[in-house]
């Protein structure tokens, strides 16, 4: 039996938290084409006959300009260490930029790159990004689709084939470690970013403040009154189109109560971070 960690760590929007869920065949890490949707470490637990593989799911590195900027890329690079299997991932369709390389070198270059995103990309353009990567000479390396599984099998071979022997860090029908409370108030965000697009500010946050089944009460948190009409919608219609995407996630019979707070500047105040967990 072999078992271990393994860690995905890259640039936001690179599809980590995809690959995550493609991996484990099932949802446990929420998805957004906005940055920063990851903000805490997410634990996921593949189980095989042959092996137990515990992925860590980590916010994207980037170039922080508030405080929990700075706490998400902490929380990253803090996860890369003392790891059986870091794992680099980037964006096929992306050139490879003075970003990735930065985090590049905090990965060990005995760890994986994984090329992401090949379904929408030529095959030239892959084979020149696997060759720009190569620069960055890293053991192996692995062109894949989160989205279609494409190259994601033989990912997890090579994984398996890294871990050393090992007992179940977890039971054998465990998924995630990720709270049950925490889990709504991420699918809460996930949905918003989902129904408001383009009109939804970045600065949101999501905590369950209650919780007694079947009743549900989520807060979400907006730095400034302007922000607060945004994410209600005209006559609540994006607060109630989230409210019902959501509950369609949750077991039968879940009552969800959504609110709407403002919470002036909490992306920049250490105690408000320490209160949502960042």
């Amino acid at each position: 039996m072999r078992s271990g960690f393994a860690t995905l760590v890259g640039r936001p929007n690179v599809g980590k938290s995809t690959l995550l869920n493609a991996i484990l065949g099932t949802k446990v890490s929420i998805v957004s084409d906005k940055p920063q949707t990851t903000r805490t470490q997410i634990r996921g637990v593949l189980n095989r006959p042959d092996a137990q593989v515990v992925f860590v799911d980590t916010p994207g590195i980037h170039k922080p300009k508030t405080l929990l900027g700075e706490r998400l890329n902490d929380t990253a690079e803090a996860s890369i260490g003392d790891v059986d299997v870091p794992m680099l991932v980037i964006d096929a369709t992306a050139p490879l930029g003075t970003g990735d390389r930065w985090v590049a070198k905090r990965v060990p270059k005995t760890g994986m790159l994984v090329v992401n995103k090949i379904d929408i990309a030529d095959r030239d353009v892959v084979i020149s990004q696997l060759l720009a990567a190569s620069e960055l000479d890293f053991s192996e390396y692995f062109p894949i689709s989160a989205v279609t599984g494409e190259g994601v099998p033989e990912l997890v071979d090579g994984i398996v084939a890294r871990l050393p022997e090992g007992p179940l860090w977890y039971p054998d029908d465990v998924v995630t470690d990720v709270p049950e409370a925490f889990w709504v108030a991420e699918l809460v965000r996930e949905q918003l970013l989902a129904v408001a697009r383009e009109e939804l500010p970045h600065s949101i946050a999501t905590q369950v403040t209650e919780w007694e089944w079947p009743r549900i009460r989520c807060e979400i948190l907006v730095e400034r009154d302007s922000q607060k009409g945004i994410v209600i919608g005209k006559g609540g219609a994006i607060l109630k189109e989230t409210g019902i995407r959501v509950r369609e996630q949750l077991p039968e019979g879940a009552y969800l109560e959504l609110f709407v707070k403002v919470d002036k500047d909490w992306q920049r105040r250490a105690k408000a971070l320490d209160r949502l967990g960042y």
